[in-house]
């Protein structure tokens, strides 16, 4: 099996995003990848709600999930892409940060929206709060494949292993993690995250990202970490894409999920427990 994770350095003109990232594709597909993945937010990295308000569409208008689906369709690959920011139809107006699974006859077979948001304060300069424009979602989704079952994650799940651990009990093989970490958090945290994760549940990982500074229109500056990375089932790091824009191959065999299951079988050992208390 071999998997291509695309990095990119999406900007907040969701066109010229399509554009580029179709071209990443492409050299993907053209690298022999049978499973292609790409980043959070691949239509659109935007710190301004008023312009992902202008330019954002909802699911079934949106260019970029029509222009990749079409693409995998010609190309006969199976495409993640990471995540896209859709509106919805809430009340609030708040938005969709929703990854999708599209098969190579170009047709949607799953999608989820991201659950845990990243309202967090990094520092006294840098602030995020993700729910004041996205709105979570509250489902846990698994996909069915020819070439296993995938555990759908963003970014921000990661910290949370009990979803991780939800996804491996219910079969997954593979988890998908499609991010756009902050320089800051990507430094301390994503690595050993990301190992812990594998290592917990006994997928592979998949981590596609986004990476360097973000072209913008508005003047507000974004600036993601990079480094996508594709852990094994026993928590190795099998690649590592650095920092700059562009497709990295890697190749895995998922013997490897039984016979690290089969070394610690820890998904099987869960107790009951009482307490703590307060």
């Amino acid at each position: 099996m071999r998997a291509a994770l695309v990095q990119l350095s999406s900007g907040d003109d969701p066109a010229a995003n399509l554009a580029s990232t179709a071209e990443w594709i492409k050299q993907a597909a053209a690298g022999g990848a049978d499973f292609i993945l790409t980043p959070e937010v691949t239509n659109c990295v935007s710190s301004s709600r008023q312009h992902q308000m202008d330019v954002l569409q909802d699911e079934a208008s949106d260019q970029t999930l029509a222009g990749i689906r079409s693409l995998a369709a010609d190309l006969r690959k199976w495409v993640l892409i990471g995540s896209l920011g859709l509106k919805t139809n809430d009340t609030d107006g708040r938005f969709a940060n929703r990854s999708f699974l599209i098969g190579p006859d170009g047709k949607v077979l799953a999608k989820y929206d991201k659950i845990h948001m990243f309202d967090v304060d990094v520092s006294a300069t840098e602030t995020y709060r993700e729910s004041a424009g996205y709105r979570p979602g509250a489902e846990a989704v698994l996909a069915q494949t020819p070439f296993g079952t995938i555990g759908m994650t963003i970014c921000y799940d990661v910290r949370f292993a009990h979803l991780h651990r939800s996804l491996a009990k219910a079969g997954a093989h593979i988890i998908t993690v499609p991010a756009a970490f902050s320089p800051t958090t990507g430094e301390a945290h994503w690595e050993v995250l990301l190992r812990a994760r594998a290592i917990e549940t006994g997928c592979f990982i998949l981590a596609p990202a986004q990476t360097g500074l973000h072209p913008s229109t508005t003047g507000q500056e974004r600036r993601t970490y990079g480094h996508s990375l594709a852990i094994s089932p026993w928590g190795e790091v099998l690649v590592d894409a650095g920092e700059d824009e562009g497709v990295t191959f890697v190749d895995f065999d998922l013997e490897a999920v039984a016979k690290a299951r089969g070394r610690v079988p820890s998904l099987l050992h869960d107790r009951e427990i009482s307490g703590p208390y307060a």
